[in-house]
């Protein structure tokens, strides 16, 4: 197949790579024009991927027209931030019928979007039967290096979620298919936020007690926020639920976890932010969150304190006092 890739962060590169692997031929549309002539003159991308070779058949492109035009499948993978701005742009391009897989986690902070929701504001309603979405727990290295990797494809079309399927499992990535698109979204996106709160306990040292706690409750915040948007509680059990949530609260590459972990240090956010040359899509989705669960009247403390400890300035441990000495209650009290 010619697949178009938008996206050459990480995770974009790794995915395009993955494809490319499967003998598939891949364009990926890179924002930066140096960052285009050095993946293809050293078939490595060593600003977001460094040290992991590329195959011929994977080449980088910074015009959007040749990225996505005459495609037969194109795989949407920017930050969530700029999704809407990227894909506008890629809109024009688009073939019908050809499936459009999102790799982005996030809700948008604006408008407090899903992603499937931006999708279908920016593209028009004869592409919306072509969206479908990858999430669960997948480091872009990891899949890059051909670690085993198990990721589900979510659509409200079924045909479509079986086709996507099959054109990215191999022998160490494999897809499940799931038609819960706001389940899987919610908890690609609302796992990044618990993350830096499990990052910000292992680094003020406070113990595993702590951070299965902080996992645990967090997995319950994610939950409730989910099913009363209209998710299958079961889904957050699953890959892109609690399989995501356990990888990026305790996973060494997780840059989620590194940001929170610098703030249980007590390094400032801005001090963090101007170290990291990603995106940790957690930072801004906690805002979202804090105003989503604020809008729909969903209790997620967890969330809460991660949102005033980035926005507001609030002190790493007096955010762990505060949730320790919140009412008691019993654990599975229903979901408000």
């Amino acid at each position: 197949m010619k697949i178009g890739v938008i996206g050459g962060g990480s995770w974009g590169t790794a995915l395009a790579r993955l494809l490319a692997d499967q003998g598939h031929q891949v364009l990926m549309w890179v924002h930066e024009p140096t960052l285009v002539e050095a993946i293809n003159g050293t078939r490595q991308n060593n600003v977001y991927l460094d040290g992991i070779d590329l195959p011929e058949n994977l080449v980088a492109t910074n015009d959007m027209e040749e990225a996505v035009r005459g495609k037969e499948m194109i795989v949407s993978v920017p930050p969530s931030h700029v999704l809407r701005e990227v894909m506008t742009q890629a809109a024009p391009f688009l073939s019908d019928g050809v499936p459009i897989v999102s790799a982005t986690k996030g809700i948008e902070n604006d408008s407090l979007m899903l992603v499937s929701e931006i999708l279908e504001d920016v593209l028009a309603p004869r592409f919306h039967p072509f969206l479908c979405y990858l999430s669960g727990p997948s480091f872009a290295r990891e899949v890059a290096t051909c670690k085993p990797t198990a990721v589900t494809i979510a659509s409200y079309n079924h045909r479509l979620a079986v086709k996507v399927q099959q054109v990215f499992s191999n022998g160490y990535f494999r897809a499940y298919t799931s038609n819960d698109v706001v389940g899987v979204e919610i908890g690609g996106a609302l796992k990044n936020v618990i993350a830096i709160a499990s990052g910000a306990v292992s680094g003020m040292e406070l113990g595993l007690n702590a951070s299965a706690g902080m996992i645990t409750r967090g997995l319950n915040e994610i939950t409730r926020l989910g099913v009363r948007m209209g998710a299958n509680p079961l889904t957050l059990t699953g890959l892109a639920g609690m399989g995501d949530l356990v990888l990026t609260c305790t996973g060494g590459l997780s840059r989620n976890r590194t940001v929170g972990f610098k703030l249980g240090q007590g390094m400032t956010i801005d001090a963090i932010l101007s170290e990291m040359n990603m995106v940790a899509e957690g930072i801004k989705t906690s805002r979202s969150v804090h105003n989503l669960a604020q809008k729909i009247g969903v209790e997620m403390p967890i969330s809460e304190q991660v949102y005033q400890v980035i926005y507001e300035g609030k002190d790493t441990r007096q955010a762990v006092t505060d949730l320790m000495s919140r009412p008691l209650k019993a654990e599975l009290g229903g979901w408000m």
